[in-house]
Parts: C-alpha cells; sequence; structure tokens
C-alpha cells in the first residue's frame, strides 16, 4: 500500500457510530478488499543471507553440513535456517492471547493463519474451518447467510463463501482489533472487536491464553432482525498432528457467580504437549447459545449449513464425540443468537481458549508449567473456567486498556502513525514466540543459581513472585533473549511490565557467574571453543527447540565471549531499569555481576587508554560487520557503562569503586574524541580503512541510553553535547534524508559522499528498531520533528507499503530486500515514548501506567 493511501478511501475510519461501534481513531487500518504491493525475497533469512555465504566457502561448507546434521539426522530445524526461510504472506493482523501463553494469529480478513502453542516454535498455516458465519432471519424465515470470508474454498463447499471485501474493513490496535462487516443489501451492520488481555503492570490476566470476540449488531432495518454468530473452529493447528488420531470435542458448560457459558472442548492429544481448545459463547439474558460436537471440516459441511440456515440455531447434540480415526480431521462450532429490534443494537460474546498448561521443549528434558497455571491450575481441565473468567472479565481488561492508551491517542500533537506503530509493535511480546513459566514449587535458590551465583540474595524471591520469561530474537531467528537486541527491546518491557524485565535480568546474571565448558565449533570462524566462559554476558538462553536456561548460547555463528557489546549491554540495562523503578535490592544484587563483566571487559583496552578496541571482526550486534579498533559503536557504549559504573557506585557508596572508573571515563573521553571525532560526527571505526570513515546511523547508541537515564548533562555529560547534535544532524540529512528520498528511515552505514556503505551485508540495510532508537536520541536532544520524519520512514514501509503487519523485519534495504520477518528490536520504539515523556517532564512512575505526553 503506498504511503500516501493511509488517509484515503479504502482506510475508512469508523468512530463511534453505527458502522464500526467503538472503533478506535487511531491504528492498522486496510479494507479487506485491498491488495498490498508485491515483495520478492531473493535470498533466505539469516544473519548472512546464504548468497552472502557462498561467498565464503569454508562458512558456507561448515554452515552446509551442520544443516544436514541438524535437520535430516537429528530431524530438528536449524535455529537459523539460511537454505529455508519463511516465505513473506502479507496476510497478518492482531495476534490472539496474553504474555507466555501461546498465541494464535488473525490476519487482517479474518482467517487464523499463524500458530505458536508449542513454545517457540511456528507453525505458518491458514485454517479454512476456523470461520465466522452470521444468519439472518426476519419473521421466522432465513434471509442471509454467509461465511465472512473472502475465500473461496476446496473444502467446505456446502457453505456460502466468498464475502465481498469490498464490505468489510479491518482496524488493529494492539491488543485489540475490529472487523467491521456492512452486509450487502442487509441495512445491518456487525463489528467484530477482538480482544486479548495485555494489559500494563498486570501479572496475572496478562498471562491468560484467551481472547474475546464481542460483536456488535446494529440494525438500521425498520424490522426486528434475528442474528445469530457461528464460530466454527478445527481441533488442532492445520499440522499433520490434527490427523494423527485420537483427538476428540465435547459440549461444556459453566456457571458462576450468576453467569453462565457454554461452548465445545476440542481435546488435541498429541504424545508432547496436548492441549484443549474451547469455543464459547456468553448465555446472557436474550441471547442464547447452541453448538454443535464434531463435524468433518474436509467434507462439504452440509449438515453444518442447513443446520444454520434451518432456524438460526445448532442441534447442540449433547455426550463426547468419539476419538478420530488416524488420518481423520474434526471441527466443532458454537453459535451465540439474539434478536435486534428495529434500529437497535445488541452484543454478541463469544470466546476462544486454548490450554496447555504443561510443556516440555525440544529436548523433552524437563516440564515446564506456564505462567497461568498459578491461578487456573495445571491438570489440563481449565479451558472451561478460563472461557468463563475472558468472557466475565472483558469489559475490565478493556477499561485497563483504554486507560493506558487513550492519554496517548488523545494527544492531538502526535501523528496519527507513530500511535499506531507505539501500540501495534508490541505485539511482539506475545508473538515473539513468548514464554512465560512457573519456578516449580519446591525450587530453592541453589537450584536456580547454579554453583556460582550465591550473591544472588533476591534471585528466588524474584522468580517464584514473578516467574521467569523469555521471547525470541525473532521466529525466523530461534533464540530466547538475545541479550544484544534486547537491548534495544527491553524499554518496552520495563516501561510496561518492569517486574518481567528484572525477571530476566536476574536469568541473565545466573549465567554470567556460571560457564559451559563444553566445547563446540563455531560456523563463522571453524575455530572450537568452550559453550560459555565465566563472568561473560551469554548471547542467548537458549533454543525452545533445545533446554533454554539449562543450555545458553544457542547461537552458534560467532563465539560470543568475545563481543564487544554484550556485558556493556547489560551493566546499562541494570542501571536503566533501577532508574525507572527505584529497585535498590535489584541494584545491590545486580552491583557484583556488574563489576565482574566489567573487569572481563577491560581486557579489550589492550592500550590502556580507557577506551576497548574492537577485534578486527565482527564482533558486536552487527555481526555481518568487521570493526577494527576504537569504534563509534562499542566504544560509544564502553563510555556510557563506565559512566554509569560511577553512577552505581555513587548510589551505593563504593568510594573506591566510583574513583576507578572515574579515572577510566575520564581517559576514555579523551581517547574516545580524539580517535574518532571528525568534527561533524564519530567514525565508525579507527583502522583508518576505506569504510572507516562510515557515517553509522547507531553511533549515539551510548548517549541514547544516557539520556533515558538522564545521565546526558552536567556532571555526567560523557560526550559534548555540541558533538552529539551535530553527529544527529549528519545522520539525519545523509542517512535519513540521503537515503530513498527520505522515506525508509535511516540506513546503518553511509559514506560521505552519499552513498550507501556496501562493505557488509549490514552496512547497507535499514535496522527497524535501530531507527526507532535513532529517533528517541533524537527526541532526547530536542530534534523532535527530526525523529518523527525518522522513524516514520519504516513505518511506512513495512505496515503500508510491503504490507508486513505484525511481522516487522529486522532489515529491509531500498530495493525489496528483507530480512528476518517478526523480530525483537522494533520494540524499541518504546524509548521514543520515554524520550517524549521525558522532555514533558514526567518519566512513569515504576507502578503507574505511561501517560500521554504532549510534544514540545
Amino acid at each position: 500500500m503506498a504511503a500516501e493511501a493511509a488517509e484515503g478511501p479504502l482506510m475508512r475510519r469508523y468512530e463511534g457510530t453505527a458502522q464500526g461501534r467503538g472503533v478506535a481513531a487511531d491504528g492498522w487500518r486496510v479494507c479487506l478488499a485491498h491488495s498490498f504491493e508485491e515483495l520478492r525475497q531473493p535470498y533466505g533469512a539469516g544473519d548472512v543471507p546464504f548468497r552472502d555465504v557462498l561467498r565464503h566457502v569454508g562458512l558456507g561448507l561448515r554452515y552446509f553440513r551442520w544443516w544436514i546434521k541438524k535437520t535430516l539426522i537429528e530431524k530438528k530445524s536449524a535455529f537459523i535456517d539460511l537454505l529455508c526461510a519463511v516465505p513473506l504472506q502479507q496476510i497478518y493482523g492482531c495476534p490472539l492471547g496474553g504474555i507466555g501463553g501461546g498465541t494464535i494469529t488473525r490476519g487482517w480478513r479474518g482467517e487464523f493463519c499463524r500458530w505458536q502453542l508449542n513454545p517457540g516454535l511456528y507453525h505458518y498455516e491458514t485454517v479454512i474451518a476456523n470461520q465466522f458465519t452470521v444468519c439472518l432471519r426476519c419473521k421466522g424465515q432465513t434471509i442471509y447467510q454467509q461465511v465472512l470470508s473472502v475465500e473461496r474454498p476446496s473444502s467446505l463447499q456446502g457453505w456460502n463463501w466468498g464475502y465481498c471485501g469490498h464490505y468489510a474493513f479491518y482496524h488493529a490496535l494492539y491488543p485489540r482489533a475490529w472487523l467491521v462487516y456492512e452486509l450487502p443489501g442487509q441495512n445491518v451492520v456487525l463489528t467484530c472487536r477482538q480482544v486479548s488481555p495485555v494489559i500494563p503492570h498486570d501479572y496475572k490476566d496478562s498471562s491468560l491464553p484467551v481472547a474475546v470476540f464481542v460483536w456488535e449488531v446494529d440494525n438500521g432495518r425498520d424490522e426486528d432482525v434475528e442474528v445469530s454468530v457461528m464460530f466454527s473452529l478445527q481441533n488442532g493447528t492445520g499440522a499433520k498432528e490434527d490427523r494423527s488420531g485420537g483427538h476428540w470435542n465435547e459440549p461444556f458448560t459453566f456457571q458462576k457467580d450468576g453467569q453462565r457459558v457454554a461452548g465445545v472442548l476440542l481435546h488435541h492429544c498429541p504424545a508432547v504437549n496436548p492441549f484443549t481448545l474451547a469455543i464459547s459463547a456468553w448465555e446472557k439474558a436474550g441471547t442464547g447459545v447452541t453448538h454443535v460436537t464434531a463435524f468433518n471440516p474436509m467434507g462439504l459441511g452440509r449438515e453444518v449449513w442447513q443446520d444454520l440456515l434451518q432456524d438460526g440455531r445448532l442441534d447442540s447434540p449433547t455426550g463426547k464425540s468419539r476419538p478420530t480415526e488416524k488420518g481423520e480431521v474434526t471441527a466443532a462450532a458454537v453459535c451465540a443468537s439474539c434478536r435486534v429490534p428495529a434500529h437497535g443494537h445488541r452484543t454478541l460474546e463469544l470466546a476462544l481458549a486454548w490450554d496447555m498448561p504443561c510443556v516440555h521443549f525440544g529436548s523433552k528434558e524437563k516440564l515446564h508449567l506456564r505462567r497461568y497455571t498459578r491461578f487456573f491450575g495445571s491438570e489440563g481441565n481449565a479451558a472451561p473456567s478460563l472461557s468463563h473468567y475472558a468472557l466475565t472479565h472483558y469489559e475490565e481488561w478493556e477499561r485497563k486498556i483504554e486507560a493506558w492508551q487513550n492519554p496517548i491517542l488523545e494527544n492531538s500533537q502526535l501523528p496519527s502513525w507513530y500511535k499506531s506503530a507505539l501500540f501495534n509493535e508490541l505485539y511482539f511480546m506475545t508473538d515473539g514466540g513468548t514464554i512465560w513459566m512457573e519456578v516449580p514449587p519446591d525450587c530453592c535458590a541453589e537450584d536456580l543459581q547454579g554453583p556460582a551465583g550465591a550473591g544472588l540474595s533476591h534471585l528466588l524471591p524474584v522468580l517464584r513472585e514473578y516467574g521467569r520469561f523469555a521471547y525470541l530474537e525473532g521466529q525466523e531467528y530461534r533464540m530466547y533473549n538475545t541479550y544484544d537486541v534486547h537491548f534495544y527491546a527491553s524499554f518496552a518491557l520495563v516501561m510496561l511490565w518492569p517486574k518481567l524485565q528484572i525477571s530476566l535480568q536476574y536469568d541473565i546474571a545466573v549465567t554470567v557467574v556460571n560457564e559451559d565448558v563444553q566445547p563446540r565449533q563455531y560456523l563463522m570462524c571453524g575455530q572450537t571453543a568452550q559453550v560459555k566462559m565465566k563472568n561473560v554476558v551469554p548471547h542467548d538462553i537458549g533454543d525452545p527447540d533445545d533446554e533454554p536456561w539449562q543450555r545458553v548460547n544457542a547461537y552458534l555463528m560467532h563465539d560470543t565471549a568475545d563481543w564487544k557489546d554484550l556485558n556493556l549491554k547489560f551493566v546499562l540495562q541494570v542501571y536503566r531499569d533501577y532508574h525507572l523503578t527505584h529497585d535498590s535490592l535489584y541494584l545491590r544484587d545486580m552491583w557484583p555481576v556488574c563489576q565482574a563483566v566489567m573487569e572481563s571487559e577491560l581486557k579489550f583496552d589492550t592500550d590502556n587508554d580507557g577506551l576497548i578496541e574492537n577485534g578486527g571482526f565482527a564482533d558486536q550486534t552487527y555481526d555481518a560487520w568487521v570493526v577494527h579498533g576504537a569504534s563509534a559503536y562499542c566504544g560509544g557504549l564502553w563510555l556510557a557503562a563506565v559512566c554509569m559504573m560511577c553512577k552505581m557506585a555513587e548510589v551505593l557508596g563504593d568510594t573506591k569503586v566510583r574513583q576507578k572508573y572515574l579515572d577510566i571515563l575520564n581517559k576514555g573521553k579523551e581517547a574516545f574524541e580524539r580517535m574518532l571525532w571528525n568534527g561533524k560526527y564519530y567514525n565508525y571505526d579507527s583502522s583508518g580503512s576505506d569504510t572507516s570513515s562510515s557515517i553509522m546511523s547507531d553511533q549515539c547508541a551510548g548517549q541514547w541510553f544516557l539520556g533515558a537515564c538522564g545521565l546526558d548533562q552536567g556532571e555526567f555529560e560523557v560526550f559534548p553535547k555540541s558533538h552529539i547534535l551535530s553527529a544527529l544532524q549528519t545522520i539525519f540529512e545523509n542517512n535519513v534524508l540521503g537515503f530513498a528520498g527520505g522515506t525508509m528511515g535511516a540506513v546503518n552505514g553511509m559514506r560521505p559522499d552519499g552513498v550507501p556503505d556496501t562493505s557488509s551485508v549490514q552496512s547497507n540495510e535499514v535496522w527497524i528498531g535501530v531507527v526507532y532508537s535513532l529517533a528517541a536520541t533524537m527526541i532526547q536532544e530536542g530534534m523532535v520533528e527530526e525523529g518523527f520524519r525518522t522513524a516514520e520512514g519504516c513505518y511506512r514501509t513495512v505496515w503500508e507499503r510491503l504490507g508486513m503487519a505484525f511481522q516487522t523485519p529486522e532489515a529491509y534495504r531500498e530495493k525489496k530486500v528483507y530480512r528476518s520477518l517478526a523480530y525483537m528490536r522494533p520494540l524499541s520504539i518504546w524509548s521514543m515514548q520515554l524520550a517524549l515523556e521525558r522532555r514533558a517532564g514526567r518519566a512513569p512512575a515504576p507502578t503507574q501506567l505511561p501517560q500521554g505526553t504532549p510534544q514540545p
């Protein structure tokens, strides 16, 4: 979709009118008849595209041998698959479900099309039986019955398919979405509002694997109309396991506190990670609920269609269905019905819940309990109570969501695209392969800390109270809590669910002080080294297809023990977290760990000038972009971390350590300016190579974190303010305005002559998460208009022109190339909100919802 179409006729708004009752004014909007610009992917996803890998014959052969062993012999999928990238489908909408219980994504045309119930493992399949169907009856006769889908599938041909997309509109503002259907010729409008319990600072309801579909019915006719909405669902996820046999359905009712919910349970019974799906409706006064326990979704479906057509109800048989035979698939349906008076309005409420309480990761070594089991039990029988709870609490969830979002949405000084991006990028908090697990009740501190973690006195209380949280680097980059990337994304977590950020940091701290001496070969260099060294921050906490937390560093490309940014990013996050939460117990626990990783980092200052040097390879988050000597990125992070060590030592009264790092800071600042400042910006590195003078968009990353913590002025000014402003202006003029006409964000590297740096596969990419952090830095420094202009290019490119909604990639280039769909780093957009709030003089309080912020 062209950016200029954002406010055009295809993107019509529905604000509190009969057409789309209650639809929010800002968000991502599209007509169901729309089609996006086609984008072809010329290479496979991966940290290095495969065509570039092949240029390095040794790496290509090593990777190919490893890929064969992993996929064909071990029968596992590759943690990064350079050979079989996930194909781009421009179909996705707002995902369903809370945090850490698995997700089911609906497309913007209403289809159920992306599944992540097994933790961290994705299945991309549109299940055609999963539909909403409407039936209208007047004076005892059915006048209209239609599947609310634009599809015309080969199965269920006894149903009326092919709804005209011109009469339907989709609008998403995460965690809610609206589908508006203007039923052709009927003078009836249906609005399906989809609600998931994703609520800041809530650590109970936000964990629930549920979603509610609120159907608002507006009758514009001069006569009453009976309206029925049928929700049909296949038992399974559309995978081959659906045909494995042994799956069965049963009707249920659940009544509590005078409120009754009825529906069907679909028991899915594979050998590993069995689960139950539940479809249900709220049987309120004036609402009838009926069901079909089982039908064949691969057949014509006439029996279900005719059943509904006859009287707007389903037959509601009693008893369980028989278990499926091998090769057989089953489905169920629930129907909610009510009478809507002439020119009146009524509401029907349906729900989807899924209960997979106990999970194994790929290794099948340990059984883990999901967070929601603390509140709903782990016996696998919670689907009815989850359904009831969702239907009777969704209004409360919406009140809390609106209290959180409305101050920002109602701020007329903030652009609409920003409001959409800010909330919709949060999809990755749930749909990032996210897991939120309970610590076993009989767990002791020693079980969590390992042999060397005794100093973390509040580790066990924190994890017992708030559980363990992890999310993938990306849906295609299958590593949990990839730390160099989480550094950017962590702003969303610490601002909205700070206890989960604290929990994550404790998990990282445990791995820092322990080691894994097992040897393995790294694919980039071919050398062998141990998996994890002591006093070094890990790259990640493991692969969901193995055993996360127990075996860390699933990343096999580089030996990250020599990466220069990981240790620094731990220190920066510790102080940032303390600054925003005021959690002094956390700071005291983390202080020895910070000292340990900084001591480890000091070895990279090879000439004792107070500034670390890069090692002549890609030894940081830009893991295909080689750096030699002092560098703007790692050097800036280093100085920011040293400054924060001084500040933490001051807070904790550790004068000796404060003086030590103050001396390093003074030396390092002088070296940084002398070696890298060129009068306009900081050079990429100090090597003097052909590309060392490249303009790096991320050169002010250290200043970004300092500014977020209020350590960017006065005695804490690490980088001269005039230099930061000059560097940001240079980036804006060259990397932003000088790239793609200023419409695609900031390219990572730009040569001084105005040509993108093509020295590596990453230097001429745009990284969306880096662009958002750059925009936040600009806002912090008073360049508010430039910051919004910079970030807007990414939003327009990803969400509007390329149709990558709810799958924001790590990177794209100017000419139709992208990499790694559905990536963690773009959550950094929340640092823009923090910058706006700080400029307005009201940084978010530790336990309050973020407030809307006027733009200066």
